[in-house]
């Protein structure tokens, strides 16, 4: 099993000592070669004062001059080492000062110097936690009969000696191509590489899932063990295993999915149910599909989907956590039985005005339960049926058609109620003229995306998002080990520019408090939002000033759905290793779970329902079962946290060369944009239609000497009195695109606006 110092590290702790073997078992170190490794490792940190060796077993030791941070580098060759740590102050590196670290890489850096007021503390590298860089972009040169590859990223400013390892290089010589690196630098030795992949003569010429799935070395093909494990799997339910299920087969239940851009059927982890109780309330019923049941705890399957962490979708290239056999397995066929973790929320009643709206959740239940699809339904089919008139659908539909109406568009339609009920406590979400989400809650952004096309994907998630509340108030309940999703406050910084361009713009964008950022000040951004002509473009803006989602393993605030006591990731196990891990808990609860304080107490209480809440004083789980739980759960945060950016910045990535490359092809075109962002060595431009932004470099600006005003965010020409704004208009046309680094440049051929004497003020 091949480890990081990162990943060895987070099992130590400075108050605990941890025994090599248990190192071994948590690292799954079997082989004799692993077992070595570890212990050459060992050594190495107890050497250099990372570790101390008392008794046989080691503790962590922690200097207060000595921080954990992620390396940042320019171009130029400059370094700051970035903490993960709210208001630290970055740390500058000098070059002699890295030990060989490159860009993106882990590292433990030790002050030595100080911050003032002006300038950045200094440090150096201590110890290289976890390497960004297993394998690069390149382009191939030959000097003398030696090869070497000169890396397409900038920041890294070093040549890797290329070995032959059976390719012909003489092939490779001025193409692109992946490198996989086989040494890093060793004192004064270079690092060595080898060809993966020839991918074309440049950037341009190679398939664009290529250049991001080697750029950011994503996994393609899964190995061996991990391909012969999913074979073994059954999808067939035995019956037999029923026992311990509620059976609600019985159920009308329906499946509601995207249409799939692949062509293929889609991974359905979700299907959903809807009744009404005595007393009139609805009780809805989201239903995950049981992926635990399948991936047993450290298996080849969970160590391969823990390593990647979450499903990327680039395009149409899908990167998944587990192999098809999984999938097929787990998915929510029609017509399949299948094992499920049911979620039952009911609803107060609305029937009776003094009961409440109608929108909140009052008690609920999560168990193990066995399901079975009635109706695989796309989003646009949803539509369709809801919008027929009885005598348009089938005998068959009609109670589908009744369901559908009574969760999305009947006189007291459940989601809106719902809908309703966050937005009262200040949520908000961002129009956008299409959803690139694959879940059902969320997801990467944070926040709720709502396209006009496509109404019942945002209202479903209005329900789906009450899912992850409720368990993560379940777990925090019953104090079981659990993974918590946050999302920090947006920065103040971040939202200024933008709070500028509104009011440039004429709008009367103001928040309560500078001090502090809140979901209402995003509502109230947005409903102005909706009355400039540059809504679009607003509304894209603001998805850039909302912060990473986060993992922590403790219940905390999600600004982005307006939560401050807790939410998680729960209804897509098959997708984001986060979910399985709650599954497990949950799983944990219902199979091991203590319902009572000990045998002599004849009262229990129900663990899967709210209704236990309050009443234990007792640990639910046993004390080695918990502490396991416990001990992954911190275990596992760091690597996710890092594995979900990684997703979304190859997403990302993959967007900006399709914008990249679809540029290219318009160049020389006109097109009408919006200045978005000032600064002295130019200006930015969102081209609204295609929501791409460009640079106008204050270098083609050649019909006066434009002089940069920070104060009121623009260029004014000396002579000519013309200025350009944050707000202002133009006519922009596609000067050049740098296809690979996503760059576009772009000259002006009209707009812009008058200058003003205070434009003249600095």
């Amino acid at each position: 099993m091949e480890f990081s110092i990162a990943t060895l590290l987070s099992h130590f702790s400075e108050d605990k000592l941890v025994a090599g073997k248990v190192l071994e078992k948590k690292l799954a170190c079997e082989d004799t070669q692993s077992i070595e490794k570890l212990q050459i490792a060992l050594d190495i940190l107890e050497k250099i004062g990372i570790l101390s060796k008392e008794r046989g077993k080691y503790r962590r030791i922690y200097e207060d001059d000595v921080v954990e941070a992620k390396l940042r580098c320019s171009s130029k060759g400059f370094c700051f080492a970035i903490q993960n740590i709210e208001d630290a102050d970055d740390i500058y590196i000098r070059e002699s000062h890295l030990s060989n670290a490159w860009n993106g890489d882990r590292v433990l850096v030790k002050i030595i110097k100080e911050g003032t007021r002006r300038r950045s503390p200094e440090g150096e590298v201590k110890l290289i936690l976890e390497r960004a860089n297993p394998s690069l972009l390149a382009t191939v040169k030959q000097n003398n009969g030696d090869f070497s590859a000169v890396p397409l990223d900038d920041r890294l400013l070093f040549e890797l000696f290329l070995k032959r390892n059976g390719n012909n290089l003489e092939q490779a010589i001025d193409h692109l191509v992946h490198v996989e690196v086989l040494r890093y630098p060793i004192g004064a030795l270079p690092p060595i590489g080898k060809i993966k992949r020839i991918l074309g003569s440049d950037a341009e010429e190679a398939a664009d899932t290529d250049i991001i799935c080697s750029k950011h070395d994503l996994p393609i093909a899964f190995p061996e063990d991990v391909i012969k494990a999913a074979t073994k799997i059954k999808p067939n339910f035995d019956t037999t295993e029923n026992e311990n299920r509620q059976d609600l087969r019985h159920l009308l239940t329906l499946a509601i999915e995207a249409e799939s851009d692949r062509g293929d059927i889609p991974f359905i982890e979700n299907a959903f149910t809807l009744e009404k109780t005595e007393t009139g309330q609805w009780q809805l019923g989201v239903h995950i599909t049981d992926v635990a049941r399948y991936v047993e705890t450290d298996s080849p399957l969970d160590l391969e989907a823990k390593k990647r962490g979450t499903a990327i979708y680039l395009g149409d290239k899908l990167l998944p956590l587990f192999p098809e056999e999984i999938t097929v397995a787990c998915s929510l066929l029609p017509g399949r039985d299948r094992s499920a973790v049911s979620v039952f929320l009911t609803f107060e009643s609305f029937d009776e005005p003094d009961k409440g709206t109608g929108g909140q959740v009052v008690e609920f239940e999560i168990l193990p339960s066995l399901i079975n699809v009635d109706h695989l339904l796309s989003y646009s089919q949803v539509q369709t049926i809801m919008l027929s008139s009885p005598e348009e659908v089938e005998p068959e539909m009609v109670r589908v058609k009744q369901m559908l109406e009574n969760l999305f568009m009947s006189d007291n339609p459940l989601s809106p109620l719902v809908k309703a009920e966050r937005l009262k406590r200040g949520g908000f979400e961002i129009t956008v003229d299409r959803t690139q989400s694959t879940y059902k809650d969320e997801s990467r952004l944070g926040a709720i995306l709502v396209a006009s096309y496509e109404p019942v994907r945002s209202l479903l998630c209005e329900l789906v998002i009450l899912v992850g509340k409720v368990v993560a108030e379940h777990l925090s309940a019953l104090q079981v080990p659990g993974i918590y999703c946050t999302q920090p406050d947006p920065d103040w910084e971040e939202l200024e520019d933008l709070l500028k361009l509104g009011a440039n713009l004429g709008l009367n964008l103001k928040l309560e408090s500078e001090e502090e950022i809140r979901p209402q000040d995003y509502q109230n951004l947005t409903q102005e939002f909706s009355k400039s002509s540059a809504n679009k473009i607003l509304n894209y803006l603001l998805q850039s000033t909302l912060r990473q989602v986060r993992y922590i393993t403790h219940p905390g605030s999600h600004f982005g759905l307006a939560y401050t006591d807790g939410y998680t990731h729960c209804v897509s196990p098959g997708q984001r290793y986060v979910d399985l891990f709650i599954q497990r808990v949950l799983k944990a609860v219902f199979e091991q779970g203590r319902d009572r304080k000990s045998v002599r107490v004849k009262k229990s209480v129900n663990l899967n329902s709210s209704s236990c809440h309050g009443e234990i004083n007792w640990n639910v789980l046993p004390p080695q079962l918990h502490n396991q739980l416990n001990d992954r759960s911190h275990a596992i945060v760091s690597h996710l946290n890092d594995r979900d950016k990684l997703a979304e910045d190859a997403e990302r990535d993959l967007q900006g060369l399709k914008k990249a490359e679809k540029m290219k092809e318009r160049t020389g075109e006109v097109f009408p944009g919006l200045i978005t962002g000032v600064q002295s060595y130019g200006f930015f431009v969102e081209i609204e239609d295609l929501l791409v932004e460009g640079l106008v470099h204050v270098s083609s600006l050649k019909d006066d000497w434009y002089e940069y005003r920070s104060r009121h965010s623009c260029l004014v020409g000396r002579k000519n009195g013309i200025a350009y704004r944050l707000g202002d208009r133009v006519q922009v046309e596609v000067k050049s695109v740098d296809y690979y680094r996503q760059q576009i440049d772009l000259v002006t051929v009209g707009g812009g606006s008058a200058a003003s004497t205070e434009d003249w003020e600095d």
